[in-house]
This record gives C-alpha cells, structure tokens and sequence, in this order.
C-alpha cells in the first residue's frame, strides 16, 4: 500500500502500467476512492486500472477526506484538490500527464488543469456533476451536518461516523467522516474543536464547492481560456446533468462531445472513446 504525504496529508495512491501518464480522479462524491474505479456505475465494465495500463501509467488515488487518505478539518475548494494532485504528480516525479475525472472527479480535473495547465496534456470528463438539483443537493448534506452539530455536537460526530463510515452514506456525518473512521488521533483532536469555528468554516466550504447551477468547479473564463484538448462524455440524471457537460463543451475549446444518450453508453464504447482519445494526443511529449 503506497503513501505520500501531500500538503501534510496522507495520501493513499496506486500506480499501474506502463506508458504516457493518467491521473484518475476518482467518481464517487465525497466517497472519491481508488476502488470506484472498479465499482461505480459504468467503470465496473469498464475496468480502467485493468484496460488501460497496457498502454498508460495509471495513477489512482484517494482523494483527501476519502478512503485511507488522511485529512485536514478546513475550508478546502477545487483549487485546493488540484494542488493536492499537482503534489502528487511532482512526487512521482511526473510533469506532464492526462488528466481523467469521473462524475464528481471531473470538478477536480478541470481545476486542475486551471491550476496546473502545463502539467496538462488533455482532459477526460465522464458524466461531469452539475444541474440545479446537484447544487441544491450538495447544499442540503452540508447543512443537515450543521444542523446536526448544533443538536447533537462533536462527539456524536465521530459516533455517527465510525458507524456510517463516510459524508455521502450520512450527511450528518459530514465532510470529515472518512477520516475520524481513518485515524483515531484525528477524531479525538475533532471532537475537541471550536464548535461555532467549525459551523462557520463547514457553511464556507459548501458554498464554495456547490456555487453555481451548472458544472461545480473553475469559472467559465477559466476554461475558455484553456489552450488543452478534452473529450466529454455527458450524463443525464440529477447528480450528472447534461447541462453540465454542454456546459462544459461551451467552455472548453478543443472539446470532442459524445452526444450519445447514457442507456447506450455501453462500458466497450467508453472505453474505445477514453483510448480513441488518449492515443490520438499521446505523442506530445511527456516528461
């Protein structure tokens, strides 16, 4: 089991194959973990980690506050999330990769390549969160975890999550839940936290993450200004709405739009669009 520590965070990664490098960011919510990529939705079929490191060097990981990565109880944003993953492409000794996000992921990716745009040689966006009900659902997990500390406080917390293991099993759990299941230092130091600090500073964070009624993530200039190419591959249900990947596909110069409904996005075809993608782009030079 592989480590890192990034941003003073414990960071729990993989590295498979052989080839140009594929950062994965993982689907999955707040529940953005190595094992999604073999369990959530499409990617069962799909089985990148298995597919596609005959010809790439995959690299998975769980993101902060998700799985046996560690975390850090403060305002985190995208930005944040990509410098974390910048941290960890500069551990591996990596400078330039593709970057692929799924569902949530996505959000990540596209901050990353805002933040690090150098470090980018194309983009991979499958089902891409966003949509007015995604907004609004976000919104509602953060606040049922305030209301729930200002009821029953911290320790109940950590209680709730040990039980419930994650934020997206139990909002009420909130953002932290993996990492109190993690690391026993850490529930403790939580539990004895600044309560109303705490309230203040887990209202920020939702605001931040969930802002706007389209594709969660950089600002629209942001992307227009992105000279990187990208292959969008639209959902359709209120998590995954195709507003956002037309959105995306706006905004986004060099992007090629898959404009197949999701019943017929069958796990060969993804596949082939993902590889059809990063072959035709993996002879610009990778460090």
């Amino acid at each position: 089991m592989a480590f890192a520590e990034i941003n003073g965070i414990n960071i729990h990664y993989q590295v498979r194959g052989s080839g140009p490098p594929l950062l994965m960011m993982a689907p999955g919510g707040f529940d953005s973990t190595i094992e999604k990529w073999s369990t959530a939705g499409i990617w069962t079929g799909v089985r990148p980690l298995e597919t596609l490191t005959d010809r790439y060097t995959c690299i998975a990981y769980d993101r902060r506050e998700a799985g046996r990565s560690g975390g850090r109880v403060e305002r985190v944003s995208w930005t944040t999330y990509a410098h974390e993953a910048m941290g960890l492409l500069r551990h591996l000794g990596i400078q330039r990769g593709f970057i692929m996000g799924g569902c949530m992921g996505c959000s990540t990716a596209t901050a990353f390549a805002v933040t690090c745009p150098e470090a980018t040689l194309g983009l991979v966006l499958h089902w891409p969160v966003g949509g007015v009900r995604w907004r609004l659902n976000g919104l509602s997990r953060f606040q049922t975890h305030v209301d729930f500390v200002k009821e029953h406080g911290l320790d109940a917390v950590v209680k709730l999550a040990r039980e419930k293991k994650s934020f997206w099993a139990e909002p009420s759990a909130g953002p932290w839940a993996s990492t109190i299941v993690a690391d026993a230092s850490f529930a403790g130091a939580f539990a004895g936290q600044h309560v109303e600090r705490y309230l203040a500073l887990v209202m920020l964070m939702g605001r931040t993450l969930f802002d706007r009624d389209t594709a969660t993530g950089p600002e629209p200039e942001e992307l227009m200004a992105l000279k990187v190419p990208s292959v969008i591959i639209p959902g359709a249900d209120p998590a995954h709405a195709t507003s956002a990947a037309r959105y995306l596909q706006e905004c986004l110069a060099d992007a090629v739009y898959h404009d197949v409904p999701a019943p017929d996005q069958t796990p060969d075809l993804v596949r082939q669009w993902i590889t059809d993608f990063l072959d035709s782009h993996a002879k610009v030079g990778v460090a």
